[in-house]
């Protein structure tokens, strides 16, 4: 996501572009197990761990460049990004044919980025705002405690989420000084790839 992409969800949901979806329910994944249907996605700037069985010298650990591709002792600008680990593996090892026989290649991911599309990112009056890999029943309270909780000049209960659907984006609103500050558990809300987290300063 570009800076002018990221400007336009910050003005629409501060000014009039974004439909209004109100309030999220809330949380229903804290205490899940079930994986669901969401499979993570290889990212410019993961590391990853490459074993071809049996070749322990083509085998090791790769960086995902940020044109999204990797390379490894016989592979060269194989693209990653996008595709999950057992995917990556099935292209490596249709590679790999024509200098290994029957080649059986598993992708580790060892150090998280994720997609620039799937991350969450949170901008404003968080302490440290920033973009945060997206994980899978991830919540409100998990990435305020990643971006170290609110400012003291926050307007937590002003903070909106903007999400785009199928349908386009729209906006929710937050109650961050409830969960935060009164420990209010129903203001704790599910939280999707590619949200954006808007956090305004308060009126003094």
């Amino acid at each position: 996501m570009g800076l002018r992409t990221l400007w336009a969800l910050v003005v629409c949901a501060a000014v009039v572009g974004c439909s209004s979806g109100g309030g999220l329910p809330p949380a229903a994944t804290q205490n899940s197990t079930d994986g669901g249907d969401y499979a993570y996605l290889i990212g410019a700037g993961d590391q990853l761990q490459v074993f071809v069985w049996g070749n322990p010298e083509v085998s090791g650990a790769v960086t995902v460049r940020p044109d999204g591709r990797i390379t490894t002792a016989l592979v060269e600008d194989l693209p990653a990004a996008g595709q999950t680990p057992s995917e990556l593996a099935r292209a490596l090892e249709a590679k790999l044919k024509a200098y290994i026989r029957d080649p059986k290649v598993t992708v580790t991911v060892t150090g998280f980025v994720g997609p620039y599309a799937e991350q969450v990112r949170v901008i404003g009056e968080a302490a440290n705002p920033r973009a945060i890999p997206y994980r899978h029943n991830m919540t409100l309270l998990d990435v305020l405690i990643e971006v170290g909780g609110l400012t003291p000049y926050a307007a937590g209960n002003r903070a909106r989420l903007v999400r785009v659907e199928a349908d386009g984006q729209r906006s929710f609103n937050l109650r961050l000084d409830d969960l935060l500050r009164d420990g209010d558990i129903a203001a704790n809300v599910d939280v999707k790839p590619g949200d954006v987290i808007i956090v305004p300063e308060a009126w003094f």
